[in-house]
């Protein structure tokens, strides 16, 4: 089975990962960060290196999806390829900083790898305020980050909210994550849990 964590940038995908991992015994599968050749570039100047992250990205998930369910195991993804082509792309764009040949070519790429692999079983959506955001990034205090701009995270979180309207590949859970402790409070995971557990047996 395949479960996946969407959200935007500091939204706490990386730790509920670990969280869910640890608690189910899954395999987890976390995003490429520390040894992304492109992120720190990319924040110093996100035009001149858009594409050539976006690419990074999604060649790096097409891999682990394909890796996912040729393993045969439970895995837990953090983040998924449909987010670099429904969100982060497409604002990059909107944005004026990809240019318009470039996100054609970036989506050709994706409509073709897309062809070639399946949606998760179960999608978690992490749903955060832009003050949420900020407050974690910097919690966790990340030098490549600290340039990151709010109209950027704020059109990300438009493009989420899109996206997730929409999404019809699987079973969807949405966690508030302005109201949720991943760290520090045990009822908050457990309330997590007991909502995943849910969505396996078909409850809601």
């Amino acid at each position: 089975m395949h479960i996946a964590i969407a959200g935007n940038i500091g939204s706490g995908k990386t730790t509920l990962t670990t969280v869910l991992s640890k608690h189910y015994n899954w395999d987890s599968h976390y995003e490429s960060v520390e040894d992304n050749p492109y992120l720190d570039d990319f924040y110093e100047d996100m035009q001149r290196w858009s594409f050539n992250l976006q690419v990074y990205f999604l060649n790096s998930r097409f891999n682990q999806v394909l890796d996912i369910r040729q393993s045969g195991k439970t895995v837990i993804q953090d983040r998924t390829i449909y987010e670099d082509a429904k969100i982060f792309a497409p604002n990059l764009h909107a944005m004026g900083l990809m240019q318009a040949r470039d996100y054609e070519n970036y989506m050709s790429l994706f409509e073709l790898m897309s062809t070639m692999v399946k949606p998760p079983d179960l999608l978690i959506y992490l749903r955060a305020d832009v003050s949420t955001l900020v407050r974690q990034i910097q919690k966790r205090g990340r030098d490549y980050e600290n340039t990151i701009r709010l109209d950027y995270l704020t059109s990300l979180n438009e493009k989420y909210e899109e996206w997730i309207k929409s999404y019809k590949l699987g079973k969807l859970l949405i966690i508030d994550v302005n109201q949720t402790d991943f760290v520090s409070s045990k009822k908050d995971i457990s309330d997590v849990i007991d909502k995943i557990d849910a969505q396996f047996h078909g409850l809601f």
